[in-house]
């Protein structure tokens, strides 16, 4: 698994890592493996569950999550020179709270439930979506704006980590955006409630961001070596 070093010019000439498309599976197997156990060890070891424990579960799938996802992601940070890994961890776990805070606002603004009872629930499923999407882009890149608007708002990837930020995130926020649609039907099934299907609908699309980014990864980098040839 190779990473190599380049320059990118619109980083002000940082060192940055060009991920292989075996390091992108590998480091994506790890990102599955890590989510599958942060859903299972609830489930097994505490008998929590999201239709019946939502908020808990919620709290104790961040807690396994959140070290393999900065961790990982940290090692792929972009100004290598001037910011040591131990450096982008602390970006990662600075970015939690306040990507938290972001999508606790959004999902109040359209229309999640407010009060008391549901403030846990929220609290503990916008620490979740924080890290499907804030954290990730937080260690890669801290707090370069340029890089942040160029890949949430304009969308324009131009490097193998920028599919891997970028795709996961999008396909998170939209798969919740398409789980929140069963909730206000006349169904009367427990996983109708808030945050549970907007849950399964932000995992279901983080793991096709995850295919999809890995796609584009192997696509490009095959164009890269066709057009060096």
């Amino acid at each position: 698994m190779k990473l190599k070093m380049k320059k990118n010019d619109e980083n002000g000439g940082n060192t940055i890592l060009s991920v292989s498309p075996l390091k992108a599976i590998t480091l994506h197997l790890i990102c599955l493996l890590g989510l599958a156990l942060a859903f299972c060890i609830p489930n097994h070891i505490y008998s929590l569950d999201l239709i019946t424990h939502p908020s808990q579960t919620l709290r104790m799938i961040s807690v396994f999550l959140a070290p393999v996802l900065i961790l990982l992601y940290s090692h792929l940070r972009h100004d290598r020179t001037q910011c040591s890994y131990v450096k982008a961890v602390g970006r990662g776990l600075l970015a939690l709270p306040a990507g938290a805070a972001v999508n606790a606002l959004g999902a109040t603004i359209l229309g999640a439930p407010v009060g008391f009872e549901y403030f846990p629930k929220t609290f503990n499923w916008s620490l979740l979506m924080s890290l499907l999407t804030f954290v990730p882009a937080a260690c890669v890149f801290g707090s370069s704006w340029t890089d942040w608007h160029r890949i949430f708002a304009r969308t324009k990837a131009s490097e193998s980590t920028d599919y891997m930020i970028s795709l996961p995130a999008h396909g998170a926020v939209i798969g919740a955006w398409f789980g929140a649609w069963p909730m206000p039907l006349d169904w009367e099934s427990p996983w109708q409630e808030w945050p549970i299907c907007v849950t399964y609908g932000a995992i279901a699309g983080y793991l096709v961001g995850l295919v999809t980014s890995l796609g584009c990864i192997i696509f490009c980098n095959r164009q890269q070596h066709l057009k060096e040839e």
